[in-house]
C-alpha cells in the first residue's frame, strides 16, 4: 500500500522554519491558544472539525465526556500494563483503566481537560505530548484515541515520539478514521454559533494508511479492529 502524494512526499520532510524566531512571550501565547483549541467540545458544546480542502466532521463531544462505553472496550482490553493516554481529554479512558486496576496516566495540553480528569479521580498532567514525561521508555502501552493521532499534523513525528515512551515490548493503540487515506493540513474547531478556534495543524489517518505511517515511525502494524470505530495496535520494531 502506498500513501497519497501529499503523505508520501512529506513523511520525512521537516516543516519549513520561519525566517525570524518569534519573541518568547508570543510563542507562549500561541502555545496557550493551541492548547485550548478543543475546549469548547470539552465543555460540552457541540462542535465540528473543519479541515481545509476536506469535509468537516462532527466531534464526538458526548463520548468524550461520558463514561467509557462498549465501543472503547477493545482499547481497554488491550491495555494489560501501565498505560499513558495522550490527549486524554476529560479522562474517560484513564478512569476506566484505573477502575480495572491498570496503572494509567493522562496527558493533555488543555488545562480544562486536566481539571475534568481530576473530577473523575483520574491523574493527568498538563503538558504537551512532546514535553518530557514520566516513565519514558518504560510504558507498556500508549493510547491515541478519539482522533489524537492527528495531534501536531504529522502522525509519523508523533508516533516516533510515542515510540520513545514505550518499553521494548510496548505498543500504542491508535484510533483511525473511517475514511481512507492520509490527510494533513490546517483545521479549526467550529461551534454552531460560528465561533471558531484559530487554525492549527492536524492529520487524519485511515486504516489503509496506518501501516505505512507506522513503518516510517519505526513501528509495526499488529492487530486491526474495524467495526463501528476503527483501531490499530502498533508495536516497536
Amino acid at each position: 500500500m502506498s500513501l497519497d502524494h501529499t503523505a508520501a512526499d512529506d513523511l520525512d520532510q521537516p516543516a519549513p522554519r520561519p525566517e525570524t524566531t518569534p519573541p518568547p512571550q508570543l510563542e507562549a501565547l500561541r502555545t496557550q491558544l493551541e492548547a485550548r483549541q478543543f475546549d469548547a467540545g470539552l465543555a460540552g458544546r457541540p462542535c465540528r472539525l473543519v479541515r481545509a480542502g476536506a469535509p468537516a466532521r462532527s466531534l464526538r463531544v458526548r463520548r468524550w465526556r461520558a463514561r467509557a462505553g462498549r465501543s472503547d472496550r477493545w482499547l481497554l482490553d488491550g491495555c494489560q500494563g501501565p498505560t499513558v493516554d495522550l490527549g486524554c481529554g476529560p479522562g474517560r479512558l484513564v478512569s476506566a483503566l484505573i477502575e480495572r486496576g491498570v496503572p494509567a496516566l493522562g496527558v493533555d495540553s488543555s488545562a480544562l481537560a486536566v481539571q475534568l480528569c481530576a473530577r473523575r479521580g483520574a491523574v493527568a498532567l498538563h503538558r504537551d505530548v512532546f514535553d518530557p514525561l514520566p516513565g519514558e521508555g518504560r510504558w507498556h502501552h500508549a493510547l491515541l484515541a478519539d482522533g489524537n493521532l492527528g495531534i501536531g499534523g504529522d502522525p509519523v513525528a508523533l508516533l516516533r515520539r510515542v515510540r520513545r515512551l514505550l518499553g521494548p515490548r510496548g505498543s500504542v493503540f491508535v484510533e483511525l478514521a473511517a475514511d481512507p487515506g492520509l490527510w494533513r493540513g490546517p483545521a479549526r474547531v467550529l461551534e454552531p454559533d460560528g465561533t471558531a478556534s484559530n487554525w492549527f495543524p492536524w492529520a487524519v489517518v485511515g486504516a489503509d494508511a496506518i501501516g505505512a505511517v507506522a513503518e516510517a515511525a519505526g513501528l509495526r502494524l499488529g492487530r486491526l479492529h474495524r467495526r463501528r470505530r476503527h483501531f490499530a495496535e502498533l508495536h516497536r520494531v
